[in-house]
């Protein structure tokens, strides 16, 4: 979980509080999304 929040907030900005307020399936999401467009663009 740890990895996820330090993930989201590298990338979002968003603070600690921000991130543990959503269900962790909400964090999946987001990491998932955030690990894509990544991919796409280091295609």
């Amino acid at each position: 979980m740890l990895e996820e929040v330090a993930y989201l907030a590298y990338h979002f900005h968003w603070s600690y509080e921000q991130i543990m307020t959503m269900e962790h399936r909400e964090r999946q999401q987001w990491v998932t999304q955030v690990a894509q467009i990544n991919q796409r663009l280091s295609d």
